[in-house]
């Protein structure tokens, strides 16, 4: 044997483009879904900040399978449904499965989120479901009175501030909510039929009430597919396959820690304010 051939030898075997192993990429979906990020928030999702981690995923030309983790108390229904329907895009156009697991809870969003994957996972111990709309508000109208400040507004259209917090509420305002809130459900209800069609178990009137379910329970009902965790699904289903996970691309001004928020007093309060409603969502799953 020849000198070269000696060090060739010794050489880590480089495995040429045939033998290297398929890809499951993930794409982490963790947080409440709101088209506003809060430097005093948890983490969000919205299409802005994870299109670039969903792109990254479906372009891995060793690709086999998208997996989903999702771990979402749920947020803005437009945001759910454009990643949503983005997931699906590039999942037709690749020719690909994607699998959606459920970690502490796919609730609400987070469930519309789960319903993009042609199959979906739960741990026994997920929180699965809340397939409703809601939303909350806080009434600050006595907070002016006591406080001797006169709030003026001046709008053209008479229904330009409906449930404005700083007013007394109207009942014809809560029923044209609740008019929305029916649309909105009409059309998650019709998500969820699509995706999950003839796999669903239960009645309507079971399955769409906003209830949340165990994973376990969730399984019964035709929301999940079956009870497992992305280790064993994928070692199962895909055993040549490496795992690997999509990041979506920080701007630089993250990358050396700076967030470019501003300091005013009104950016202050709303960000507080939308901590506070953030963490809310959390509690509800004792999270």
């Amino acid at each position: 044997m020849s000198v070269t051939d000696k060090i060739a030898a010794r050489l880590p075997r480089v495995m040429d483009r045939g033998e290297r192993p398929p890809v499951v990429a993930a794409v982490r979906l963790h947080g409440v879904i709101t088209p506003q990020s809060s430097p005093v928030a948890r983490n969000t999702i919205s299409l802005q900040n994870v299109e670039s981690a969903i792109n990254r995923a479906f372009d891995n030309e060793r690709l086999i399978a998208v997996a989903l983790l999702i771990n979402s108390p749920g947020g803005a229904p437009t945001q759910s449904a454009l990643i949503a329907e983005r997931i699906r895009e590039l999942a037709n156009k690749k020719h690909v499965p994607v699998l959606a697991f459920c970690e502490d809870v796919a609730a609400s969003g987070g469930y519309w989120l789960a319903c993009a994957g042609d199959e979906i996972y739960a741990h026994g111990t997920s929180l699965v479901g809340s397939i409703g709309v809601v939303s909350a508000g806080f009434g600050l109208n006595n907070l002016l009175d006591k406080a001797g400040v006169e709030r003026r507004v001046y709008t053209a259209g008479e229904n330009k501030v409906r449930l404005d917090p700083f007013q007394a509420e109207k009942p014809e305002d809560v029923e044209w909510l609740k008019g929305l809130h029916a649309d909105l459900h009409d059309q998650f209800k019709a998500w969820v039929k699509e995706r999950r069609n003839s796999k669903l178990k239960g009645e309507d009137d079971e399955i769409f009430t906003g209830e949340i379910w165990t994973g376990t329970k969730a399984q019964q009902l035709g929301l999940v597919d079956g009870i497992g965790t992305i280790r064993s699904v994928i070692a199962k289903r895909f055993p040549d396959a490496e795992l690997t996970i999509a990041e979506p691309r920080r701007p630089l001004l993250a990358k050396l820690g700076l967030t470019g928020t501003s300091t005013r007093s009104g950016d202050l309060v709303t960000q507080v304010l939308a901590s506070i409603e953030e963490r809310a969502r959390w509690s509800r799953f004792g999270l």
